[in-house]
């Protein structure tokens, strides 16, 4: 018997010796069989600023193949109608509000013309969040961020937050170092005299593919296009003016005044088409009433010519992709951070555009949509999302179900076969489901907060929440509200709050609900509150 016994004491010896050699073997092919990730984010893009999303003017081929071969968005949002919040949502899978980085970073100081002050929001990503890129290295996944980072300074850059490669370094701002031409002045970016830098941040992409090719890879590539300094590339925009030349001009105005809602009299549309030919309203500035004025038109031939070589960067990219036989292995997400610039950026209220660089002012139209960059209503928070899932996504099929930046956390976790983190992306729900075709998600609501002034336009600072067709928006300095039924009202023309005052109730309980859930911070009484001396509030 003790001979038996130990016969089979050295047997389970042997096959556990056996199976701990080979388990890191075995650990690594399972690695290596999942997907690769490539999240395509683009700068201040439009919802309408795409083909597949019926742009005419613009010409984006690419973008609309990635369409044919994935499943297309109609109703996707952004986190924040800014830039920052909503990449620190892409990353974290919670809302800007829960992570108290609310604004862009650094912000817009405050004026004397706020009846209230903006929020003190956070600077930086906060480092006590496992981000996606984290939880993706943890699981075997090389990692690049190429292009805009804008989630804080060193020591908060992209290599702090899961990022092994990252281009160009130690540069934390929004923008480009004023100007897509090389010398680009980014640390790691130097080139050639002349290089566009949206082609020069796809060549680092294509190297990071290629050096990562036996995978899985995280490519986090997010140009800095089509944000401002609006500068095509020169062979692009010959190829729009001469487009231009031969498009029919509309017979409509090229701008429309917008008002700020929030006051104890707000104009009407009629009152706002009255006076915008008045003299009072003309030029391109902060005008009486805090009024903008809102592009109308996609007519700008260097925005054009921005959106086509963001384009063929995409094209670029998937062509690499197929070169190196990884298209059946690879994710593609297509986003945008917050919508077109349809209204200058007025940081400075005193700002005045000359009529001659209306096209360095505005960049684009996102009509059917109301608003712009920077507004609660759809122009500013409606984005275009196309997501390709080989082999087991739907191609060339469109989803209306709404969606928000926070679901990409969840959702690259279970398209990659990794265990799901719901502590960590708490505001996120996996799109596994609508990819494969269902039709609904288990959400009840979708919610946004920016406790602060906006560079672009003039509106109170506000809240936002959309349940099934409908969307309130709240704001904050005169607590006025406004409802709209998105189905039947995209453009947001038809306030509806009056007519409906129990569903602007059940909306405002559950926006209020929300923001106590996620400890949203409020904004103060602004001390230093003198609106005489702006002369805005005529």
């Amino acid at each position: 018997m003790r001979q038996y016994i130990t016969t089979i004491l050295c047997l389970a010896i042997w096959e556990f010796s056996a199976l701990a050699l080979q388990e890191p073997n075995i650990v690594r092919s399972a690695e290596r069989s999942r997907p690769n990730v490539v999240f395509f984010l683009v700068d201040d893009l439009g919802w309408r600023d795409v083909g597949c999303y019926g742009s005419r003017f613009y010409e984006t081929p690419n973008v609309d193949r990635l369409a044919e071969d994935g499943v297309r968005f109609t109703q996707a949002y952004a986190a924040c109608h800014v830039c920052s919040p909503t990449r620190a949502s892409i990353l974290t899978g919670k809302y800007p509000a829960r992570l108290h980085l609310t604004d862009w970073i650094t912000g817009r100081r405050d004026f004397s013309f706020q009846q209230l002050s903006n929020v003190k929001a956070l600077q930086h990503l906060p480092y006590k969040e496992h981000t996606l890129a984290e939880t993706l290295q943890a699981a075997g996944y090389q990692t690049a961020a190429i292009g805009k980072w804008h989630l804080g300074s060193e020591p908060s850059g992209p290599q702090r937050h899961g990022f092994e490669h990252h281009l160009p370094r130690d540069w934390p701002r929004g923008a480009p170092n004023r100007t897509y031409y090389s010398p680009f002045n980014l640390k790691g970016l130097e080139g050639p005299q002349g290089e566009y830098l949206t082609d020069r941040l796809t060549d680092e992409a294509e190297r990071f593919i290629e050096a990562s090719k036996d995978g899985p890879f995280f490519l986090y590539l997010a140009h800095f296009a089509v944000h401002d300094p609006i500068q095509g590339r020169a062979d692009l925009v010959k190829k729009y003016e001469k487009k231009l030349e031969k498009t029919q001009r509309p017979k409509d105005a090229a701008f429309v005044l917008e008002g700020n809602p929030d006051t104890k009299h707000p104009l009407s549309k009629k009152e706002l088409n009255t006076r915008a030919t008045d003299a009072d309203y003309s030029g391109y500035r902060v005008l009486p009433a805090r009024t903008v004025k809102i592009k109308q038109h996609q007519d700008n031939v260097q925005f054009a010519a921005m959106v086509e070589a963001m384009d063929e960067s995409l094209g670029r990219v998937l062509a690499k992709l197929k070169a190196l036989e990884l298209d059946d292995k690879t994710i593609v997400m297509f986003f945008s951070d917050n919508g077109g610039m349809s209204a200058a950026n007025f940081g400075n209220p005193k700002r005045v555009v000359s009529a001659d660089q209306l096209d360095r002012a505005y960049s684009t139209s996102n009509l059917p949509l109301r608003g712009a960059k920077g507004w609660l209503y759809e122009g500013g928070i409606r984005e275009p999302m196309i997501v390709k899932w080989p082999r087991q996504g739907q191609r060339g099929a469109v989803c209306d179900v709404p969606v928000i930046s926070t679901d990409f956390y969840p959702t690259i976790l279970d398209l990659a076969g990794l265990p799901l983190q719901p502590k960590q992306h708490a505001d996120g729900i996996s799109l596994a489901p609508l990819l494969k075709g269902e039709k609904e998600l288990a959400r009840q609501a979708i919610y946004w907060h920016f406790p602060h002034y906006s560079n672009h336009g003039m509106q109170s600072p506000g809240g936002a929440v959309r349940a099934g067709d409908y969307k309130l928006l709240e704001y904050f300095e005169n607590n006025v509200v406004q409802l709209f039924n998105l189905k039947d009202d995209i453009g947001e023309q038809n306030d509806l709050s009056n007519k409906e005052p129990n569903k602007v109730a059940e909306l405002r309980t559950m926006l209020h609900a929300w923001r106590r859930t996620v400890s949203a911070q409020m904004m103060p009484p602004n001390p230093a509150y003198a609106p005489a001396k702006q002369g805005m509030t005529k």
